[in-house]
């Protein structure tokens, strides 16, 4: 299912990228390129063909040539992806430990507290963290944390060649734009699974028999992250739309300064390239959210 979903998205981008009724011949070749010019350029690279045959036409040459020449530059796609997507996806993956070890540290005290004031605290704070808008947060920490007290620097990431400390410090602020509204909402959930956990027969015969409240806690978290699992799978995948604008308030090297570039300049290849990448993160990420889920859950196993 998830080579379908890959395969009917691909059709769907390659149909879009198409519906701009400017040629990108004309941003190639200036304004006052001649039709027959225009003509050329686009029998060269096969858009004067039907969209169907164009679709197939990259499709067949995917495993030989892959993604092919930017229209712009000329350079190959490939060799731009392979400097900017191991950015985002450090910078994502940092972005998905950060949410997910706050979110299931935040939900578990939520659902041990219930109803009490680090319940009632909690709330209070994912909420605003759902509420906060990413470029907006990251402006603020950009002049909190790198320009007033200069703990960070203000925009890019170091490279580990220069030192991991300077590298962890500079990934810090672009990750933490990202993470902080998943966990708000991943929290959230964390806290309702566990308490509904905690309110099985199980558990509360465990209590009556004097179990210690840190190991109850345990069991209950192993068994609430399937649904945990299940959404944080699909997280990952939305933190790539999510970093394109953080990369770009930070000016970040990473897919957004290719993504926005080849939009603005009708670089076919380029967004059919950049965006097929996010959704084969999107879709690997859940594939492997529900791999784990069988892994975790003895039911689906025996199933």
């Amino acid at each position: 299912m998830s080579l379908v979903v890959l395969a009917v998205v691909s059709a769907l981008l390659f149909a879009l990228t198409r519906l701009t009724p400017l040629s990108p011949a004309r941003i190639v070749l200036g304004a006052d390129a001649t039709a027959e010019q225009v003509h050329e350029f686009e029998r060269e690279r096969g858009l004067d063909r039907s969209l169907p045959d164009q679709y197939v036409a990259w499709v067949a040459a995917l495993p030989r040539s892959g993604f092919g020449a930017s229209y712009i530059t000329g350079r190959s796609i490939d060799a731009e992806l392979r400097e900017s997507l191991p950015v985002t996806f450090e910078l994502v993956s940092a972005a998905f430990v950060l949410a997910l070890a706050g979110a299931i540290l935040l939900g578990l005290v939520a659902a041990l507290t219930e109803d009490r004031w680090p319940d009632h605290l909690i709330r209070v704070l994912s909420m605003t963290a759902l509420s906060v808008p990413g470029f907006w947060l990251a402006l603020i920490l950009i002049r909190v944390f790198a320009v007033r007290l200069g703990w960070v620097p203000p925009n890019g990431i170091v490279p580990l060649a220069e030192g991991w400390r300077l590298h962890v410090a500079s990934l810090l602020l672009p990750a933490v734009s990202i993470a902080l509204y998943y966990i708000g909402a991943l929290c959230r959930l964390m806290r309702a699974a566990v308490i509904e956990v905690l309110g099985q027969d199980y558990v509360r015969t465990a209590r009556a028999l004097g179990l210690r409240r840190s190991l109850m806690a345990r069991y209950a978290l192993k068994n609430a992250l399937p649904p945990l699992v299940s959404v944080a799978g699909m997280s990952f995948g939305y933190m790539f739309g999510w970093a394109i604008i953080i990369e770009l308030v930070f000016n970040i090297p990473g897919l957004s300064r290719a993504l926005l570039t080849a939009i603005t300049q009708r670089d076919y290849p380029m967004i059919q390239a950049t965006v097929l990448v996010i959704t084969t993160m999107f879709i690997l990420s859940n594939l492997a959210a529900d791999l784990l889920q069988r892994l975790i859950n003895p039911r689906l196993r025996h199933a």
